[in-house]
C-alpha cells in the first residue's frame, strides 16, 4: 500500500502550504475546485483534529477526456485530483496524494495517459512546495 499514496513534507507553515498550493495549481492551467476543511468538519462534530484540508483540482483537457467517453465515465469517482495538507504532532506540515498513475497503469489506453499526466502535474507542484529529497 505504501507504493499507493505519497507524503512530503513541507517547507512551510500549514497556511503558507495551502496557500502557495492554490497559488501554483492556477499557473499551470489547473482549477482549485474547493478545499476541504476537515479539521473544522470534526470540530463541528465534537470531535479535536490538527489542522487538515483537502485541495481539490481538476484539470479540465485531462476531465474531458475521461467524462466525454461513456465507457470512462465509470472513473469519475477518481475525480477530482487530490492533493491533502496536514500538520502531525511533531508540528510539521506535510502534503499526501494517491499515487493514481500507477492504479491508472493497469487500466492502461486512455485512463492511464490522463492519470498519468495529471499525477505527473500534480508532483510538480508538490515539488515546488515539498522539502527536497
Amino acid at each position: 500500500m505504501e507504493a499507493m499514496f505519497f507524503e512530503n513534507r513541507s517547507r512551510y507553515g500549514f497556511d503558507e502550504t495551502v496557500n502557495r498550493l492554490s497559488e501554483i495549481v492556477p499557473e499551470n492551467g489547473w482549477k482549485v475546485i474547493q478545499i476541504l476543511d476537515l479539521q473544522e468538519t470534526m470540530r463541528k462534530n465534537g470531535k479535536e483534529v490538527l489542522p487538515v484540508k483537502v485541495v481539490e483540482l481538476c484539470k479540465p483537457d485531462y476531465a474531458y477526456q475521461l467524462l466525454s467517453d461513456d465507457a470512462l465515465r465509470i472513473y469519475a469517482n477518481m475525480m477530482p485530483c487530490r492533493i491533502s495538507v496536514y500538520q502531525k504532532t511533531d508540528g510539521q506540515t506535510y502534503l499526501s496524494r494517491m499515487n493514481s498513475a500507477m492504479f491508472a497503469a493497469q487500466l492502461g489506453g486512455v485512463m492511464q495517459d490522463v492519470m498519468g499526466h495529471a499525477f505527473s502535474d500534480a508532483e510538480g507542484f508538490i515539488k515546488q512546495i515539498a522539502v527536497a529529497d
